[in-house]
C-alpha cells in the first residue's frame, strides 16, 4: 500500500473519530436549550452525557469483537451508521419526551464505542511500525481539536439556528465516511467459525452498566451520604460481584468477547494500569474550575472559570501529534516515562499555591496537559498493537478504552471523596489533586517495566515473521 492511499484512509479514521469526539464537546453549550425545551431538571439534565458514556462503554468491547471477526471496514461503517441514526433520532426527539433523546444518545454511544478502537486497529493494519506512532498521534490529537472547536462551534450554530442543528451536522460527516470507508478501508475478517460469546457480553455490559450508574448517582457534595443510597451500593455491589464472575464465564468461552489469554503479557497489564491511571487524570480535570473559583475569588467566577481549561486542552492538542512523532523514534517507554512524570508534577503544582497565581494556575493546567496528550495518545495503542496478533488487535485497542473509561468513571468519585473528607474549597480540592499526583508516582514507577526501543523492534520482527509465516 503506498503513501497516497495510507493518507486517505487516515483522512477517513480521522473523520469519524472526529465526529464522535465532536459531539461530546459541543452539546455542553446546548444543554439550556435542551433544559428548557423538555422542560426537565438539572439531575435528569445529566442524563444528556451519563447514557452516552454508559452505551460507550458498552459498545465498546462488543464492536472491537466484532471488528475481529467480521472485519474492520463492515463494523467501523456499522458503528457510522448507529451514531448517524443516533444523531437523527435526538435532532427529531417530541418536546414532551425526553426518554426519546435519551434513547438517540445511547445510540450514539453504543456507535461511537467502536470508531477509536477501530480506527487504531486500522492503523495497524496498514501502517509500517515505522510510522504507526504519528499516525496514532494524529488520530489522539482529535479529542483535543473537538474540545477546542466544539464549544465555540456550538455556540455560533447556536445563534443562527436552534440546537437540533447540533446533531443533524452529523449526518453530511457520516455519509462522506460511509461512502470514503467502502472505498478505502481493508476488508479483514477471522476464518474462524466459533459461536460467539454471548453469556460473556451479557455480564460484562451489566457489571459495567451497573458500576457505571451507581458511580454517577453519588452526590460529590455529600459523598459519604450518598454511599448508603439505594441508588448506589446495590449497583456498585452487583459490579462488584460480576467481576468474579466474568473471567469464570471468559476461560470456558470458544471465542471470549475479551480474551484474558491478552493479560499474559506483561505489557498487557501494565498498558491497562497506566491507561486507568490516565483516565483518573483526565477526568479530574473536570474540578479545575471549581478549584480556580476557590482559589482566585477575585479575578474568577462562575462564568469565566471554564476558560481555565484552555491550557490542558491546548496542551493535549499540540502534544498528541508530537508525542506520535516522537513515539516512532524513541519507542513507548521513554514517551510513557516523561508523560507519567509531567503527570505527577503538574498534578503536584496543582494541590500547591501556584494556584493562587493565575500564570501559576495555567503553567499547572499546560504541564498536566502535556503529560495526557502522552497517556491518552499514541503510546498505550502502540504498545498493544505490538503485543496482540491480528486478529485480536481491536479487541486490545478496545482494552485500552475500556481501562480508561474505568478511571474516568472512578475518578469523580475519589476526587469527590477526598474534597469532602478535607471541607472542600482549595483544601479539599488541592489534597484530590495531591493523592491523583501519588498514584501519577506510582505510574512513573510502572513504566520501568516497560519494553524499551530494542525490545520493541525485536517483537515487531517476530511478529511480522509469525504474520508472513501464516
Amino acid at each position: 500500500m503506498n503513501d497516497k492511499t495510507r493518507n486517505k484512509i487516515l483522512l477517513v479514521l480521522f473523520l469519524g473519530v472526529l465526529m464522535g469526539a465532536l459531539d461530546i464537546a459541543i452539546v455542553a453549550p446546548a444543554l439550556p436549550s435542551i433544559q428548557n425545551f423538555f422542560g426537565i431538571g438539572d439531575r435528569a439534565l445529566t442524563w444528556t452525557f451519563t447514557i452516552y458514556v454508559l452505551f460507550n462503554l458498552i459498545g465498546t468491547p462488543l464492536m472491537a469483537k466484532l471488528s475481529d471477526t467480521f472485519g474492520r471496514r463492515s463494523i467501523y461503517i456499522l458503528d457510522v451508521i448507529l451514531f448517524a441514526i443516533g444523531s437523527l433520532i435526538v435532532s427529531l426527539s417530541p418536546s414532551n419526551l425526553f426518554a426519546v433523546l435519551l434513547a438517540g444518545r445511547a445510540l450514539q454511544g453504543f456507535g461511537a464505542g467502536g470508531i477509536f478502537p477501530v480506527a487504531s486497529a486500522v492503523i495497524g493494519d496498514t501502517f509500517p511500525p515505522e510510522k504507526r506512532g504519528g499516525a496514532l498521534g494524529l488520530i489522539g490529537a482529535v479529542f483535543g481539536l473537538a474540545f477546542l472547536v466544539g464549544p465555540i462551534l456550538g455556540g455560533i450554530i447556536l445563534t443562527i439556528t436552534s440546537w437540533q442543528w447540533l446533531f443533524l451536522i452529523n449526518l453530511p460527516i457520516a455519509l462522506i465516511v460511509i461512502v470514503m470507508g467502502w472505498q478505502l478501508l481493508p476488508t479483514t475478517h477471522s476464518t474462524s467459525n466459533r459461536p460467539f460469546d454471548l453469556s460473556g457480553m451479557l455480564v460484562l455490559g451489566a457489571m459495567l452498566a451497573s458500576t457505571t450508574y451507581g458511580l454517577n448517582q453519588i452526590d460529590t457534595q455529600n459523598f459519604f451520604g450518598s454511599l448508603a443510597s439505594l441508588n448506589v451500593w446495590p449497583f456498585l455491589l452487583i459490579g462488584i460481584i460480576l467481576l468474579f464472575v466474568f473471567p469464570k464465564i471468559e476461560k470456558k468461552a470458544d471465542d471470549p468477547i475479551l480474551n484474558l489469554d491478552l493479560f499474559k503479557s506483561r505489557q498487557t497489564v501494565l498498558a491497562s494500569m497506566l491507561s486507568a491511571g490516565a483516565g483518573l487524570g483526565e477526568s479530574g480535570m473536570v474540578f479545575i474550575p471549581a478549584l480556580a473559583v476557590a482559589s482566585m475569588p477575585m479575578i474568577i467566577n462562575a462564568h469565566n472559570a471554564s476558560y481555565l481549561m484552555m491550557p490542558v486542552v491546548l496542551a493535549m492538542a499540540v502534544g498528541s501529534p508530537l508525542v506520535g512523532r516522537l513515539l516512532d523514534k524513541f519507542g513507548s517507554k521513554v514517551m510513557v516515562f516523561s508523560g507519567t512524570l509531567l503527570l505527577a508534577i503538574g498534578m503536584g503544582m496543582l494541590s500547591s499555591n501556584l494556584t493562587s497565581m493565575l500564570w501559576g494556575f495555567i503553567t499547572s493546567a499546560a504541564v498536566v496537559g502535556l503529560g495526557l496528550s502522552t497517556l491518552l495518545g499514541a503510546p498505550m495503542r502502540y504498545i498493544m498493537l505490538n503485543e496482540a496478533s491480528a486478529a485480536e488487535r481491536t479487541s486490545a485497542q478496545g482494552l485500552i478504552a475500556l481501562f480508561t473509561s474505568v478511571g474516568q468513571l472512578t475518578s469523580s468519585a475519589l476526587v469527590g471523596a477526598v474534597a469532602a473528607s478535607m471541607g472542600g474549597g482549595v483544601k479539599g480540592y488541592g489534597a484530590a489533586y495531591m493523592v491523583i499526583g501519588v498514584i501519577a508516582g506510582f505510574m512513573v514507577l510502572l513504566t520501568l517495566g516497560l519494553k524499551n526501543r530494542q525490545q520493541e523492534q525485536s517483537m515487531l520482527k517476530s511478529n511480522q515473521a509469525i504474520t508472513a509465516a501464516e
